[in-house]
């Protein structure tokens, strides 16, 4: 689950797994896999940021590159 801010201010909790896209309109929208759209403050970058530290900590994927490309040597 990654925390964003609504327009209006107010934080809201994302499963990051649902995420489907993320646009950078005026504003960021993020479409989830069930078709709902969501519009945060955020920038884009900020966001993705915020999704790759959660799949990280949750072991969906690697630390770096580096790392996984040396273990298969």
């Amino acid at each position: 689950m990654i925390k964003l801010t609504r327009l209006n201010g107010k934080t809201i909790t994302i499963n990051a797994l649902l995420i489907e896209t993320i646009e950078d309109t005026p504003d960021t929208m993020i479409s989830l896999v069930n078709g709902k759209k969501i519009m945060v403050l955020e920038p884009v970058p900020e966001v993705v940021e915020l999704v790759q530290s959660f799949m990280q900590a949750v072991g969906l994927i690697g630390g770096t590159m580096k790392s996984l490309n040396s273990e298969g040597s």
